[in-house]
């Protein structure tokens, strides 16, 4: 397997380390030179993977294409490429349909959407593809779970539900911020609130409910005090923000 990647960010980056602990059957890696720093970083920790020249060596050298750059230079980058017909191409760029990757790129290749997210890297996370592919997803079943959208709004979901992760970080920050405020050294309120936080992860990980109220029940005494913090949150427009707040994201995405 030969893969290709235009585009050498932060998402790349993750997506190559993550290939380099978990798959064997990778033959070469070439990656985008525009990115100096992490390409030769890529290139130095790895002996299979290769600078290209250009991103048109990129795409000459791979069977799979992986297009990872920003969506406001994606078409301009695209349209310069030749692509081979049967190729297969892995989109990174938010927003930008199918339809409008296959126009730019005007040979009948297969194009599947994907969202990786950084934790990758570690084997760790969910990465959302469409439409589903069942070559792509055992790709990206190998850096963690995979789930593969039944159609374009499921995708679109999937999209604004990763949107969340400045919120959890913010939920963070102001509890830990609270903290500071009631007397609790910062820093010690930090490791506390990962050290929780943490826990309640690898809880949701072991668990087999599916039903995170549930999961917030068996966690919540009746008339206990996590039972009281939620109750005031939701009261106070805590659950009807946050709604509110991934309904604009959805609406922003479908808008793309």
């Amino acid at each position: 397997m030969k893969l290709g990647f235009v585009g050498t960010g932060a998402i790349t980056e993750a997506v190559i380390t993550g290939l380099m602990k978990s798959r064997s059957d990778i033959e070469a890696i070439v990656v985008s030179p525009r990115s100096q720093d992490v390409a030769a970083r890529l290139a130095e920790m790895f002996p299979i993977v290769r600078v290209g020249r250009d991103n048109q060596d990129v795409v000459d050298s791979a069977e799979i294409v992986f297009l990872a750059v920003r969506p406001q230079i994606a078409e301009e980058v695209v349209k310069e490429l030749r692509f081979h017909g049967h190729q297969q191409v892995v989109s990174f760029i938010a927003a930008v349909p199918i339809e409008s990757l296959a126009s730019w790129i005007g040979v009948p290749v297969i194009i599947t959407r994907a969202i990786p997210l950084p934790f990758v890297a570690a084997l760790r996370g969910a990465t959302a593809i469409y439409p589903p592919n069942d070559d792509i997803a055992d790709l990206f079943s190998s850096l963690g779970t995979a789930v593969q959208a039944e159609d374009l709004k499921q995708y679109d979901l999937f999209g604004a539900a990763s949107a969340l992760m400045a919120t959890y970080f913010g939920l963070l920050e102001t509890s830990a911020r609270w903290l500071e405020a009631e007397g609790m050294p910062y820093d010690q309120a930090s490791i506390y609130l990962k050290g929780l936080f943490g826990s309640l992860s690898h809880v949701t990980d072991a668990s087999n409910e599916q039903s995170f109220e549930a999961m917030a029940s068996e966690f919540s005494t009746k008339g206990g005090l996590n039972e009281q913090v939620f109750a005031e949150f939701k009261e106070n427009g805590g659950t009807k923000a946050l709604t509110l707040a991934l309904d604009s994201v959805l609406k922003r995405i479908e808008q793309k």
